[in-house]
């Protein structure tokens, strides 16, 4: 039997977050409703205010659950984790008609909730939402009127009955997307498995990290007030505005930033570029305080009556807008960093902006010049906003989202990015920086005393990625024989005059397979860029034929099906193509981290099957598993055997020759952060 199926369930608010998972004690299962191939409908009332849970309710779900061989929901694992969590099995088939209809979007984006989903295919659902209403009022989900809550859970069984029709008769015509489908369904099974175990935390070590960073960024803010007291003058500059912060970086008052873009093109010539910047743009000098006469530095005014008397209230005094001290620029000595945008393009496509990535270049230069004090207030800049979103993202998130039972339930998600990788929620695991560095990491154990936590990591997957799909032999030649590329990629622009070390190297390994070019970068990056190009030939011309195939079908396909419709791709002027940094990550992010990590990751999850220990996350190319204190030579043992099939696996489920090696390299330790490289 084909089943759709789908469940009512309350949500409640804490720590200013709505969650709607079962691991709150206060939430409950209201209703689950079901519909089979045959037009048959159950309701089944567990929790509900106006009426009685249904008599023999969990027999009836049950049982129509052992009957099905193919599950039908929108967004399954949140069906799938209330019905486990409730005491329901099913391991059977799963058909998700909100990853189903993803798949088919080939990388266009496009809203998937059902509502949205039912209108696109102009679905006849008759549905009434009235619940949005209740909802604004105050009423929990089991108080809505018993009648309204069953009439709209059968109006979504339908339309997500309806989907599915139209969603499998769309895959049938496009074969090819098949296998893709296959492995998004079974990893969407995996992944609420993950959801439901969670992952250790510990509130105690938690409480350190977060003390750590809050003192970190005090002492950040401290630094950064007295660099800008000696760079800016008397007058206090709001580094959390980015205008402000482009006057320090800049020493100039540019015109609207949206206007620079207008005003410059990408090929101007460099002598009219920096005749244009100066006269667009008012040198800033650094400011000189001087005590308000007005109100004689107390920033207050309390005027008199006709007859002398003071009133008894006082009003801010306006030429010092109630700071006690007017400010003054005729010092004429010019404030700031004294930076210039390096081209035309790079102020057309930036303005005068100081996002991460302008900073980090800006820095970078300032370390190859020599100029230590610029280099040290933009690393500041930098790092207290890496620490603000540490403690807001992950520090805040963890602590918001860890449940009663100690246990941060990781939700990874299948849907929300462009290439088809990863991405999470509640925190979004996926944005951890890279390395093994991060302090956050500590946080998360095993659930068992004396347990351990393992990473799986894959060896320079997006590498070996590239070089099988380019087929470049220079890259295959490498991968096979054990070459470091890592140290490579350190040794080219350390020989340019940049001393790297090869963990801040891999940045630079990756970027070139992702489209980045050596613009923007200091001249012994750039070098490295020019050499990748020349070495590694077969990429870039691969390069070439993925841009030729997008401006031909208006898409690109990878070996294992999955497409990316590029429909408005075009040549600029000068030759290059839209979309072109896009066109060479797709394939590379997609095919490693959405085509291959999975296979692992299915695998590795099936094996552990039979053992305490369990997958509890996975996080780029890697797989964190919890290792149960009696188990540790087996799970690695697991490794070792993934490691022997992983080739066969992804040769069989794609139907390819993936000619490059795979390798996942494990580390084992007492929590995430300490682990180290098993023997």
């Amino acid at each position: 039997m084909i089943l759709t199926l789908d469940v009512e369930n309350t949500v409640i608010k804490r720590n200013d977050k709505m969650h709607l998972d079962p691991f709150e004690p206060e939430n409950t299962l209201v209703m689950v409703g079901m519909l089979d191939d045959a037009g048959n409908e159950t309701i089944v009332t567990f929790d509900h205010s106006e009426q009685q849970p249904t008599t023999d309710g969990f027999r009836i779900v049950q049982d129509t659950l052992n009957d099905t061989s193919l599950l039908i929901a929108h967004n399954a694992p949140h069906d799938l984790l209330w019905l486990w969590e409730s005491g329901f099995t099913y391991n059977g088939a799963v058909f998700d008609t909100m990853l189903g209809e993803y798949i088919l979007q080939r990388g266009q984006k496009e809203p998937l909730s059902l509502d949205a989903c039912a209108q696109r295919y102009e679905l006849d659902t008759q549905k009434q939402d009235t619940l949005k209403e209740y909802f604004k009022q105050g009423y929990s989900t089991r108080d809505i009127p018993h009648d309204e809550l069953s009439m709209y859970l059968s109006s979504d069984l339908h339309a997500t009955q309806q989907l599915y029709s139209n969603i499998k008769d769309r895959l049938d015509r496009a074969p090819t997307l098949w296998p893709t489908v296959q492995l998004t369904f079974d990893l969407c099974v995996c992944l609420a498995r993950i959801y439901q175990r969670g992952f250790a935390v510990d509130l105690t070590v938690l409480e350190e990290v977060r003390k750590k960073f809050e003192d970190e960024k005090q002492g950040l803010i401290n630094s950064l007030q007295e660099q800008v007291g000696i760079l800016m003058g008397d007058r206090p500059i709001n580094l959390n505005s980015p205008e402000q912060l482009s006057w320090v970086v800049f020493s100039r008052k540019p015109f609207d930033k949206h206007e620079w873009a207008t005003e410059f093109g990408d090929r101007m010539p460099d002598t009219e570029f920096r005749s244009l910047v100066r006269s667009n743009s008012g040198i800033l000098y650094k400011q000189k305080a001087v005590q308000c006469k007005g109100c004689e530095g107390t920033g207050q005014i309390r005027k008199t009556r006709k007859n002398g008397t003071p009133f008894t209230n006082t009003t801010k005094c306006s030429p010092c807008n109630g700071g006690g001290y007017l400010f003054y620029d005729n010092t004429k000595i010019v404030a700031g960093l004294r930076f210039s945008a390096p081209n035309a393009k790079w102020i057309s496509a930036n303005g005068f902006g100081t996002g991460k990535d302008n900073l980090e270049f800006l820095e970078r230069i300032a370390v190859s010049k020599g100029l230590t004090e610029a280099a040290r207030f933009l690393q500041d800049v930098r790092r207290l906003s890496a620490v603000d979103t540490y403690l807001s993202s992950f520090v805040g998130g963890i602590a918001t989202n860890t449940k009663k039972d100690g246990k941060l339930h990781v939700r990874l998600l299948q849907h929300r990015t462009f290439t088809g990788r990863l991405s999470g929620a509640d925190p979004n695991m996926q944005n951890m920086p890279r390395g093994g560095t991060f302090p956050v990491k500590k946080v998360f154990v095993s659930r068992w005393a004396g347990g351990q936590v393992m990473e799986a990591d894959f060896a320079q997957l997006e590498f070996r990625v590239a070089a099988y799909l380019s087929q470049d032999t220079v890259a295959i030649k490498e991968v096979s024989e054990g070459f470091d590329v890592h140290s490579y990629t350190a040794k080219v622009i350390s020989d340019a005059g940049q001393k790297v070390s090869r963990q801040d190297a891999k940045a630079h390994t990756f970027a070139p397979l992702y489209g980045a070019s050596g613009f923007g970068r200091t001249p012994a990056e750039a070098a490295y860029y020019e050499q990748f190009t020349k070495k590694y030939s077969g990429i870039a011309a691969w390069h070439q034929r993925l841009a030729k195939e997008a401006l031909n079908t208006g898409k690109i396909t990878i070996p294992s099906g999955r497409e990316y419709s590029f429909p408005d791709v075009t040549r600029r002027q000068y030759g290059g193509v839209t979309f072109f940094t896009q066109i060479k990550n797709y394939p590379v992010q997609g095919f490693a981290t959405a085509d291959i990590v999975p296979i692992a990751l299915l695998q590795i999850d099936k094996l552990l099957d039979r053992l305490h220990s369990c997958v509890v996350n996975s996080v780029h190319d890697s797989i964190v598993i919890d290792i149960h204190p009696d188990e540790q030579e087996q799970v690695i043992a697991i490794i070792n055997k993934t490691n022997d099939v992983l080739k066969s696996l992804v040769d069989s489920h794609w139907n390819i020759d993936f000619n490059v090696p795979l390798l996942l390299e494990a580390k084992i330790g007492p929590n995430w952060l300490d682990t180290k490289d098993v023997a």
